[in-house]
């Protein structure tokens, strides 16, 4: 049986070896990060913030089961019916072995930390720090494209069956987490772990693209050529000059479209209004540009 997806060698360009063995660095660092924030954290404050961690939180402080041995008793056996259900829309064998990488090692890392001293016992600075801490290294392993199984890879299989998006399935599932947690444990705990989700997803967010959030800039004006000049002489920005149509009018309108920096955008929006007033201008964030005089991501 073919698990896999085959690559289409004129639509992937390969990756160099150094690339690859980053990858799989940033997954094992990553998963140390979040095994140190769990134990650290989420551990000593009951932070049970959805996935299969959060799982582990609500055994260990129900039933006295050792977290690690939670998590690699749900996490390999997801991974393995994963593989079996999902066939090849499971993904690349590279993507497979990081995942697979990931589900191993964030046990480990959890069972390797699990006698440090918790950094707090306040339950709003444990979801606080470890909704941060968690989003770092889940953002790390995912820049490495890999992933650390659990949920993420059970809303996959549900998905399969249901049709339903997959961050529906995720967040289904982290909910009947948090909820179970707010009968086993308290209400309050539950709440915090709502927190500490959040906070999570921001923090991959960050990690993912970075702090920096450039802004596109929509224009439609009668001094079409006017602006245009004006932002490339100005401001040192390119424009893409855009042929829509007004939808009252049915006239043509020329849209000019171009892209700056947070620093510039106080600059771009006082030269929109000095030259025409009437204009009409839209602006919407643009988290990853790339090209000249951006940065460059990989």
């Amino acid at each position: 049986m073919n698990f896999f997806k085959k690559r289409d060698k004129h639509a992937v360009v390969p990756r160099g070896k150094i690339a690859v063995m980053m990858d799989f660095v940033l997954v094992i660092i990553g998963s140390f990060i979040v095994g140190i924030t769990f134990n650290a954290f989420m551990i000593p404050t009951h932070i049970a913030s959805g996935g299969v961690a959060g799982i582990s939180i609500v055994l260990h402080w129900t039933l006295g089961w050792e977290p690690s041995y939670v998590l690699w008793g749900l996490n390999v056996p997801i991974f393995v019916i994963g593989l079996l259900i999902l066939g090849r829309s499971f993904g690349f064998v590279d993507y497979a072995m990081k995942t697979l990488l990931g589900t191993v090692m964030l046990p480990f890392s959890v069972f390797l930390t699990s006698g440090i001293p918790a950094a707090t016992q306040s339950p709003l600075l444990g979801a606080l720090f470890g909704g941060v801490g968690t989003g770092i290294g889940l953002g790390i392993v995912f820049r490495g494209r890999g992933s650390t199984g659990g949920t993420a890879l059970a809303g996959q299989i549900i998905q399969k069956f249901t049709g339903l998006s997959l961050g529906v399935c995720v967040s289904v599932l982290d909910g009947i987490i948090v909820i179970t947690s707010a009968f086993f444990m308290s209400l309050e705990a539950a709440l915090y772990a709502l927190v500490s989700i959040y906070l999570t997803a921001k923090m991959i967010d960050v990690v993912q693209l970075g702090f920096n959030t450039e802004k596109m800039a929509l224009i439609i004006s009668e001094k079409e050529d006017e602006m245009r000049q004006a932002i490339l002489e100005e401001i040192d920005r390119g424009v893409t000059r855009i042929t829509s149509q007004g939808g009252y009018t049915g006239d043509d309108r020329p849209m000019l479209m171009t892209v700056v920096s947070q620093g510039e955008l106080t600059h771009l929006k006082q030269l929109v209004r000095s030259i025409d007033p009437d204009s009409f201008f839209i602006l919407t964030n643009a988290t990853e540009v790339f090209g000249k005089g951006f940065y460059q991501r990989t």
